[in-house]
């Protein structure tokens, strides 16, 4: 039996101060080591024929950092995102930023819309960058569209049920993950995904995400494929 190519892997990138301080090195080199791993895993998978990939960058706690780590970090995203530009464009890769905008800068926010509007056309891979986001968060931003939705007479109470309300949430056009990576060895999910990660995969290897090499992405489609997805089912 041949290896099973996941759709849709979400993996939350963690590890890098861990990483640096290994190493004697300050955590912000460690997010710089880890920006090179997003290129590098998302050229694998797109080669391996994984469709989907949906990185957890920052979350809605993480605000609680200090705030020369906040600066460089959305300085080096913002540097990412230009020097990342063309790639995605001449790869075919579309990209899209969920999460919550209210709290980013104005040059953040400018290049977060130039690229996404830049990469809009493109079908052939889908990255998706978690940025100031909570599962949680997600859910209730949900909760509020539907809400409205209701209130204005486009949509009747009666037809919601969890199709309709997955409408309204941050990867909306996409299929669950069929699995989600956590690095460094934590065992959690950390709000994210809260409601796609219902039925999805968990695999929780020990590397740190810096290490984590385009290697790394023959490992999750191995452990994919050993899975028996059952969904709730028993099978024949």
């Amino acid at each position: 039996m041949g290896l099973m190519i996941p759709y849709h892997v979400a993996i939350i990138m963690d590890g890098n101060g861990r990483w640096a301080k290994e190493k004697g090195l300050s955590r912000t080199e460690g997010h710089k080591q880890g920006a090179q791993r997003v290129k590098e895993v998302a050229r694998e998978a797109k080669k391996k024929g994984v469709k989907v990939l949906t990185l957890f960058a920052f979350s809605t706690e993480n605000w609680n950092r200090p705030k020369s780590e906040i600066k460089y970090l959305f300085s080096y995203l913002k540097k990412f995102l230009t020097n990342y530009k063309e790639e995605l464009i001449k790869e075919g890769i579309k990209l899209k930023i969920i999460g919550r905008r209210d709290k980013l800068g104005k040059k953040i926010l400018n290049k977060i819309n130039e690229v996404e509007e830049a990469t809009s056309g493109n079908a052939d891979f889908f990255l998706n960058i978690a940025i100031d986001y909570g599962g949680r968060w997600d859910i209730v931003n949900a909760a509020k569209a539907v809400i409205k939705a209701v209130n204005n007479n486009s949509l009747k109470e009666e037809k919601i049920d969890e199709k309709i309300f997955n409408n309204y949430l941050s990867l909306s056009e996409f299929s669950d993950p069929d699995i989600l990576v956590r690095t460094s060895g934590e065992k959690r999910i950390s709000n994210f995904l809260v409601w796609q990660t219902a039925y999805t995969e968990f695999y929780f290897p020990k590397v740190l995400w810096p290490d984590f090499t385009k290697e790394w992405v023959d490992n999750i489609i191995e452990e994919y494929s050993g899975r028996v997805r059952k969904f709730g089912q028993i099978n024949a």
